[in-house]
């Protein structure tokens, strides 16, 4: 059983904080500045939770907004400590640890050929002598590219994506024709679900289960990446998430129009199973499954798992991983160099966010940048201080960050449920994130971590 922490009563009914060894004054002007940004008519967000740990304790947890808004026939439900988000990219970091334990338990390498797991040879076509390894993929250097697509029918069969022949290779998309695997760093989604896929086909079970029984389970996490398994119960306390722009095809946004649900949306229809999965077989498409982006997971059960690996993979005296596969998967493995062609990575992506990486985590070097004509890097912080390993996520709206210093053992995770503005309008002003989202970082840094 988690320790229960008491609720800390506050005017707005749809604001909760959880009880924390902040000052009360500290923890209310926290609350303050964090509803400010919720409420600022410039960007509003539906709904907000954040958590920050300090010294390797969580000193400060809040819920804002509503995970449904209010419809004709139902009142708006409040964020709560128990609600789970689809938390996009923040989605791979976790499913690293996953690959990570299979890797400590001797069953997957690193270094060896994927072919060898997946039962068939995979080469990029344009360099058919280099192996692919799982150490690539794990640091986006596989020279895989999403341009041919990353999520396919549960009937797919990766093979017929990935080699020449196939009915699903079309032009050869899926592979860069310019970069050699373990040569060039590009950020790519289809790499996950290449990694779930090997990890099904050494676990021998459904990606989603599997993580269920290395993971989530060991540490009683409510969490998963197959809605169709969630009890109802579970299922309520899921967020849906919005944009003030249509949902498809409409790339206009109205800041003065209604929020449109944009994926989640629960309270008007359940989740199903998609077609084809009761025939899905196990080793073929991890991508069914979204390791790349659609594990549901709340910001309370993010901060269990950060605490775990604050405390070297021990959660409550249970090794969920050994501390030195956790030191592994934060080992830096790629440094960017250079620039654009004459460089070892797509420096020039999303305004120069990516400096570093390690073993499915970003390594925030609190680098500053202008980028285009605009600020960029991947600094988290106003004026710098503050360096540390995790992942960000942005998708339909939703975005969020995960994100700790292994050495102070000080971390920072929000997910917000939505925007109601286009954040590309909105840059910010010393990172390649949006003003709000650094707002967001910097306001829980200066409030709850940086000593007063």
């Amino acid at each position: 059983m988690k320790p229960l922490l008491a609720m800390l009563a506050l005017s707005m009914l749809s604001t909760s904080v959880m009880s924390a060894p902040l000052s009360e004054a500290r923890a209310a002007a926290l609350t303050r500045q964090l509803q400010a940004i919720v409420d600022d008519p410039a960007m509003p967000l539906p709904g907000l939770s954040v958590v920050a740990l300090r010294h390797g304790e969580i000193v400060y947890s809040a819920q804002f907004g509503s995970k449904r808004l209010a419809t004709p026939g139902a009142p708006a439900q409040p964020v709560d400590r128990n609600t789970m988000f689809r938390v996009a990219s923040v989605s791979k970091f976790v499913t690293a640890l996953g690959t990570m334990k299979l890797v400590e338990q001797g069953k997957l390498s690193l270094d060896m050929d994927i072919s060898d797991v997946l039962g068939y040879r995979l080469r990029n076509p344009h360099f058919p002598d280099q192996p692919i390894t799982l150490r690539m993929l794990l640091t986006h250097t596989s020279s895989l590219r999403d341009e041919g697509g990353f999520k396919w029918a549960p009937d797919v069969d990766l093979k017929d994506v990935l080699v020449p022949g196939g009915r699903f290779y079309g032009k050869g998309d899926a592979w860069s024709a310019t970069h050699a695997p373990g040569r060039y760093f590009e950020y790519v989604n289809f790499n996950w679900g290449l990694i779930a896929t090997i990890m099904e086909r050494d676990g021998g079970e459904r990606f989603d289960r599997l993580m269920r029984r290395l993971i989530f389970d060991p540490m009683r996490l409510k969490a998963g990446f197959y809605l169709a398994d969630f009890a109802p119960a579970n299922i309520d306390d899921v967020a849906t998430l919005y944009r003030k722009r249509e949902k498809d095809g409409n790339e206009t946004w109205d800041p003065q129009g209604p929020w449109i649900a944009q994926a989640d949306d629960f309270g008007v229809e359940a989740p199903t199973a998609p077609p084809g999965m009761d025939k899905y077989v196990i080793g073929t498409n991890g991508t069914v499954f979204g390791p790349q982006g659609s594990l549901r997971i709340s910001t309370n059960d993010l901060a269990q798992i950060m605490l775990m690996l604050m405390n070297g993979g021990n959660y409550h005296g249970q090794a969920i991983l050994q501390p030195h596969t956790v030191d592994l998967m934060f080992a830096r493995q790629w440094t960017l160099t250079g620039d654009g062609e004459n460089g070892n990575g797509d420096s020039d992506y999303f305004h120069g966010l990516y400096h570093a990486w390690g073993l499915g985590n970003q390594q925030f070097t609190d680098t500053s940048i202008v980028s285009r004509g605009r600020a960029g890097g991947d600094r988290l912080v106003q004026g710098g201080g503050f360096t540390g390993v995790g992942h960000l996520g942005w998708s339909w709206g939703l975005n969020a960050l995960f994100v700790f210093n292994r050495d102070t053992k000080d971390g920072m995770i929000y997910v917000s449920s939505g925007v109601g503005a286009n954040p590309d309008l909105q840059p910010g002003s010393f990172s390649s994130e949006a003003r709000f989202q650094e707002r967001i970082t910097d306001a829980i840094y200066r409030g709850a971590i940086k000593a007063p």
